[in-house]
């Protein structure tokens, strides 16, 4: 099967061209001519990333998939290649209900009527790892309204082919391309296998999704589904339906009375709210996964779907991004190159004036222009090509942001064409760093360690007491005895130099 499958691969690289993309870096041209002359009936009329793109979409959707995480890495792409991928669509034709029914009844061990009241056996949405039905809970279990999730089945064995497959070809790459090594396929291949195992199990999306609304609880800006956690399993997850408006039909949100500027906004507090409030952000928030309410108690409000990426960040990677963004607007190139040398990114030896001057040179461009069509995502991402250069190591899960912010700047854009994001943002990030370094940021720090101290201080005196005990008298008889013959070695000295100044003066004296 695996032979097949590379056959296969083999066959629809040859249609497109790809061995043309790779072959053409090869320094002498030789190995480029000679598979021009042997696929001599071939003509290419259109670009080389567009026929990337065409051939992933034919190898099927793990492939597809994959190319979606690659267009994330715009710190090792080509930026054609980077914005041609990121037009792939997870669009996969639903699998048959049969199929979904035996899933179900595998996972519970009984079958979907005794689980459900109601189950409706057509899907309403289709991907290529999951597919989603409606239903309703028995009486006795709440009798909610629920969305459930099915996983595709044998998922696990179609991806593991298709990952050794993929791991094989990065290894040629990195051999056979002049820059493989700087594009790293291997460990894009790792960080791709790391991802779709990860959105294998639907336990880990419930608990992501758990964590989300937890986060949002009460906020009047997010909605996010209640996991029904006795129905969930590592292949079905069961959560609370959402009824809305998908976002992209704006037409749609105006009818029902929606402010698409006031839509806009909110999205950009959303984002910043879960990057800097709680360093968890929803990392696939493109517009199929994004609802609008129209109830009345909820009217206007985003509702998010679809949890099987998520990101996180740490205070180091908050603080240093509110520090080059907080620079960005202020114009201060310096202290966006020293926060990356002081992060440990840029290398050590790193010359922060000429990484300045570097930044400097792709930035005064762009804030020339209004601020409402600067765009925030592609400052990050020049960011990163800059950086590049200073052998800076970009974080992945930074990589994972910029992709989620120009996700949502585009959707933002989409809504309120005038959508000044730079506007909106600042005031957050700089509430955000007052709130670290300020009275509040030593307030709160207090009370963290509060529970620390109430435990560590009572048991100080008996802590210093082991201390003093357990140290033992330093072992002297060494040093005395290299004393001792320094001492020694001192007085022959001393009786060797008297000696001859003793024949010395009585030399003179005769």
């Amino acid at each position: 099967m695996r032979l097949l499958r590379l056959a296969k691969i083999l066959s629809i690289a040859s249609r497109y061209g790809l061995d043309e993309m790779i072959l053409e870096h090869e320094p002498s041209g030789r190995l480029a001519a000679l598979s021009r002359t042997l696929h001599f009936w071939r003509r290419f009329d259109t670009p080389s990333a567009v026929r990337l793109r065409l051939a992933l979409e034919s190898l099927g959707p793990i492939f597809v998939k994959f190319g979606q995480v690659l267009s994330t890495r715009r710190d090792l792409l080509r930026p054609d290649i980077a914005d041609e991928l990121a037009k792939l669509q997870d669009r996969v034709p639903p699998f048959s209900s049969e199929l979904a029914l035996a899933e179900i009844e595998k996972a519970y061990g009984r079958p979907a009527s005794e689980v459900f009241a109601e189950f409706d056996a057509t899907p309403v949405a289709s991907a290529s790892i999951a597919q989603v039905h409606f239903a309703r809970l028995r009486p006795e279990d709440g009798g909610h309204e629920v969305a459930v999730k099915v996983l595709r089945p044998a998922m696990h064995e179609v991806i593991a082919n298709d990952l050794a497959l993929l791991e094989t070809l990065a290894a040629v790459l990195e051999k056979a391309w002049p820059d493989g090594k700087r594009l790293k396929p291997r460990e894009v291949v790792a960080e791709f296998a790391k991802y779709l195992y990860d959105e294998l199990d639907l336990m880990r999306e419930a608990a992501n999704c758990s964590q989300l609304r937890r986060n949002f609880s009460g906020s009047r800006l997010l909605q996010v589904p209640e996991v029904h956690w006795d129905q969930c399993t590592t292949t079905v997850m069961v959560m609370e339906r959402m009824r809305g408006i998908p976002i992209s039909q704006t037409e749609a949100l105006v009818a029902a009375g929606i402010d698409l500027a006031a839509l806009s906004r909110a999205g950009v507090e959303i984002f910043f709210t879960q990057v800097f409030r709680d360093g968890f952000f929803h990392a696939d928030m493109h517009p199929g996964n994004i609802f609008i309410a129209t109830d009345a108690a909820h009217h206007g409000s985003y509702i998010a779907l679809d949890f099987g990426i998520v990101g996180t960040l740490t205070d180091t990677d908050k603080n240093y991004l509110a520090q080059n963004f907080l620079a960005f607007f202020q114009r201060d190139y310096k202290r966006v190159a020293t926060a990356h040398i002081e992060a440990g990114w840029a290398p050590p030896e790193t010359r922060a004036d000429e990484f300045e001057a570097a930044i400097r040179a792709v930035c005064e461009p762009i804030f020339d222009r209004p601020l409402h069509e600067i765009s925030f995502g592609r400052v990050l991402l020049r960011l990163f090509q800059t950086s590049r250069r200073f052998n800076v190591e970009i974080q992945p899960q930074l990589v994972m942001l910029q992709k989620t912010l120009l996700n949502i700047e585009g959707l933002g854009r989409q809504l309120d064409p005038d959508l000044d994001l730079w506007k909106t943002a600042k005031p957050f990030l700089e509430r955000w760093m007052s709130e670290q370094l300020g009275r509040r940021a030593f307030h709160r720090g207090v009370q963290q360690e509060a529970p620390y101290w109430a435990r560590t201080l009572p048991q100080l005196p008996r802590l210093v007491y082991q201390a003093l005990a357990a140290r033992r008298e330093p072992d002297l008889a060494p040093l005395l005895s290299e004393l001792a013959r320094a001492q020694r070695q001192q007085g022959r000295l001393l009786a060797l130099i008297a000696v001859l100044l003793t024949a010395l003066l009585l030399g003179q004296h005769l």
